[in-house]
């Protein structure tokens, strides 16, 4: 059943189109996406879709008394209130009758007359059956169920707001709203300022709702896990993928190689008869001069294919630290910290060797930050010991861009930093951090929390540092911006240690994660997905585990001679890739020399040429069969 259905939406304001036709539908049971660059709308259409701010143009229909909730990303609680309160907010109506019923009951107890306690009775049931419609004798243990879940303890649920923090606040906005079921969720997104348990207590929720979700959210893993619709924002349109944001981002690389490929083949066309139109001008006849002036016209009315918006999966940005360090990189011993009489940690023990990528997790306030800046040398050790190897260079990204120079451009700010690059490999190394246009003349003051953090981290990579401490490096940034920065860890040939509860992030970069709590540091030598997994594993019956931990060395095993594979593929790849460019090159040069007129008056030549081109085309046609069977054989 169709829930809401939008077509053509379209919102403008004073100097920005901000959509520009979007349709789409939103059906029961939907879990959806919606991803796209910040900026691109997708706030806007939120707005627009529950009648916060009008639409320009288009149609909204929506079936009959639909029920809608929205999670913005600003909190508006009554901080007075305790926790459970304002909880209790959700349930008025239910509250109200369940008073009506007990005043009923009172009058029941006291009524004589059998005919007016007949009509008492009847009423009476009537409201039972909307209180039990209404979950009425469930509300409380849905409360508690929900802020348990969201890790609040029953000790806190008399806490009042005020003097909660503003993660825990976002916890209680996100808990009122699922508490309210409506047939539509739209969140905004809802998992800033959770930490992973509550991600993964939210995320089964979702998962199981019945009804309707539409989230705008950065976390793909988040989204790998609900989503089985993605809508992607993009030049003012919505453009709807089957699948989940896994299955999307395979599907948008395929879609952009058939635009690009469709885009190039019509620019060589336009060239290609640009090039006659000129030729024919040149010879000066009547009879070529109409020929060119009907081939000019028909280019004219030919319809252009846009160029596709440059596909992030496909760059690759290679850093390798000036110094190489020694193998052992960084040694914690038996390392605490206390504040006065408050206990962060104790029993810290690790170890990160050259060349790994080390995830840091753990509940919020566990101390993960504190333990970076012990390591900086910026708070004092309480006890233990942290030794740094030989040759280890460290760079630290800590979120507060404390070494970005406002007054200074984008340009500047890198090039004074590294002066000794070429005007054209700063440029290059911006534009891989999404740097383009006029943007490299932006004063840093004047760009966005997201484009801070890239730039500051471009500075990071680009630095002789050989041991990275990155404190949640992919807050702030869009999806595009993330998977550029994925990027560019896994091509990094030094080490880095990095605190983060982005999980996809996690999956794709770190080959370690270290757990840390109160009590000390677990380590587990995989992914995010390999720690989920040996959990899973811990909370199984022994036995099952012996055969769990032989199987996973088989599966381990294979997965690494399949990455090993792929490395190869990938390889193979990349230099006919680079092969295909040289081709079109040549061939690009011999269209040229076809042009000029000592050539096309020399028949022998020109035919030379010609067959030189049919030659180059085919061995290109044969390069570029083995890139798409190789490519094909990657996904």
């Amino acid at each position: 059943m169709i829930l809401l259905d939008a077509n053509n939406i379209t919102k403008s304001y004073v100097t920005k189109d901000v959509l520009t036709g979007a349709s789409f539908n939103i059906q029961d049971n939907d879990k959806i996406g919606l991803v796209g660059n910040n900026g691109c709308g997708k706030t806007t259409l939120l707005k627009i879709l529950i009648g916060e701010i009008s639409r320009d143009g288009g149609d909204i229909y929506h079936k009959k008394d639909l029920s809608i909730g929205y999670l913005e990303q600003m909190t508006t609680l009554d901080l007075e209130c305790s926790i459970y309160d304002e909880c209790l907010r959700v349930f008025e109506e239910t509250i109200k009758l369940e008073d009506e019923i007990r005043k009923m009951e009172k009058k029941i107890s006291i009524m004589k007359d059998s005919d007016a306690l007949d009509d008492l009775l009847l009423k009476y049931q009537t409201m039972q059956d909307s209180f039990n419609a209404m979950d009425g004798y469930e509300y409380h243990s849905r409360i508690k169920g929900m802020l348990k879940g969201f890790g609040f303890n029953e000790d806190e649920f008399d806490k009042s707001i005020n003097h909660l923090s503003g993660g825990q606040k976002s916890r209680i906005q996100i808990a009122k709203l699922l508490l309210s079921k409506p047939d539509i969720l739209f969140l905004d997104e809802p998992t800033n300022h959770l930490d992973l348990n509550a991600i993964n207590f939210l995320q089964n929720f979702l998962r199981d709702f019945q009804g309707a979700v539409l989230v705008v959210s950065h976390d793909r893993y988040f989204l790998d896990k609900i989503c089985n619709r993605i809508f992607l924002m993009e030049g003012g349109k919505v453009f709807s993928y089957n699948g989940n944001y896994s299955e999307f981002f395979v599907k948008r690389k395929k879609d952009f190689e058939v635009m690009m490929a469709s885009y190039e083949n019509q620019q060589k066309e336009i060239k290609r008869q640009e090039e006659i139109i000129e030729r024919f001008a040149n010879y000066g006849s009547s009879r070529y001069i109409k020929q060119s002036q009907s081939r000019r016209k028909l280019l004219d009315k030919m319809k252009l294919v846009e160029k596709p918006k440059e596909f992030v999966g496909g760059f690759s940005l290679k850093l390798t630290p000036a110094i190489e360090s020694g193998r052992d990189v960084l040694m914690v011993e038996n390392l605490s910290k206390s504040f006065g009489s408050h206990k962060i940690f104790e029993d810290v023990d690790f170890t990160v060797f050259k060349g790994e990528k080390v995830g840091i997790i753990g509940p919020n306030g566990v101390g993960k930050t504190t333990l970076f800046k012990m390591i900086m040398g910026y708070e004092s050790i309480t006890s233990g010991q942290i030794t740094t190897g030989s040759q280890v260079k460290t760079g630290y990204f800590d979120q507060e861009q404390k070494d970005l120079d406002y007054d200074n451009t984008v340009l500047d700010e890198i090039w004074n930093e590294y002066p000794r690059l070429t005007h054209y490999e700063v440029r290059s190394y911006l534009a891989k951090f999404l740097f383009v246009g006029d943007d490299i003349f932006k004063l840093v003051e004047n760009l966005s929390g997201g484009e801070r953090s890239r730039l500051e981290l471009l500075k990071l990579m680009l630095s002789s540092s050989n041991f990275l401490l990155m404190d949640e490096p992919t807050n702030h940034l869009d999806i595009d911006s993330k998977e550029i920065l994925e990027s560019a860890m896994n091509d990094y040939e030094g080490t880095a240690l990095i605190i983060s509860h982005d999980r996809y992030f996690l999956n794709q970069v770190v080959d370690k994660i270290i757990v840390l709590n109160e009590d000390g540091t677990k380590i587990y030598l995989g992914n995010y997905d390999y720690y989920i997994e040996k959990l899973e594993e811990e909370k199984a019956p022994k036995e099952e585990m012996v055969v769990n931990k032989t199987q996973s060395i088989k599966d381990r095993k294979k997965q690494k001679q399949l990455e090993n594979e792929i490395r190869k593929i990938k390889k193979n790849i990349k230099k006919l890739e680079s092969d295909i460019a040289e081709l079109d090159e040549e061939i690009s040069e011999l269209h040229n020399l076809l042009t000029k007129e000592e050539v096309y008056n020399d028949y022998v030549k020109s035919q030379e040429i010609v067959d030189d081109i049919k030659v180059k085309e085919e061995l290109k046609e044969e390069l570029f069969l083995k890139w798409a069977e190789l490519v094909e054989s990657v996904e």
